[in-house]
């Protein structure tokens, strides 16, 4: 009986020990990494929705279906084509970077599979964020390929249900954001 005994407690120090881990392991886990995984788990999913808050009155967005489907997702690259309207020419590409920075990237093609003359901006998050929001300053590319949106600032939020874009363009006072649900 006493051998039975020790063995249920040391089958319970065991499993008291590896939930401890797991749970500790959890907490250790940087914004970035548990957004990545956040965002990993609509691979393969659609989302639709509007402009909650057009940039103006000439927003080219404003009034259109916007669509976005969470493509190919690998431990180290997300893909997000997104369509406004009929327009089909988008893609938000996620990249991991050193440091547990993501980056954002807006990869913009023409219908023949060539890249529009405005492609490959955005910016890599300034830390690691946190697990539903990260945010990406504009990056040196960016400044250079578009001057007025050196100081752009887009930011990501995730959860289960939903996925916003936004989109800053700070001292301008424009705002944008794409509620997909």
């Amino acid at each position: 009986m006493k051998h039975i005994s020790k063995l249920t407690t040391g089958l319970f120090l065991l499993i008291f020990h590896l939930s401890t881990f797991s749970a500790a392991a959890q907490q250790e886990m940087s914004g970035s990494d548990a957004f990545w995984e956040r965002l990993s788990q609509h691979c393969g999913k659609t989302f639709a929705g509007e402009v909650t808050t057009p940039m103006g009155p000439n927003d080219q967005f404003a009034g259109k279906t916007l669509v976005m489907h969470v493509r190919s997702c690998d431990p180290e690259r997300i893909t997000i084509p997104f369509f406004v309207g009929e327009d089909k020419s988008r893609t938000w590409v996620l990249t991991r970077e050193a440091g547990g920075r993501i980056k954002l990237k807006h990869d913009h093609r023409h219908e023949d599979g060539s890249e529009d003359e405005i492609t490959q901006y955005g910016g890599v998050s300034a830390n690691t964020g946190m697990a539903g929001l990260q945010f990406f300053p504009a990056d040196q590319e960016t400044a250079d390929l578009i001057p007025y949106a050196a100081n752009n600032v887009w930011w990501i939020t995730v959860d289960d249900k939903s996925f916003t874009y936004n989109l800053r363009r700070v001292g301008a006072h424009a705002n944008s954001q794409y509620v997909l649900t």
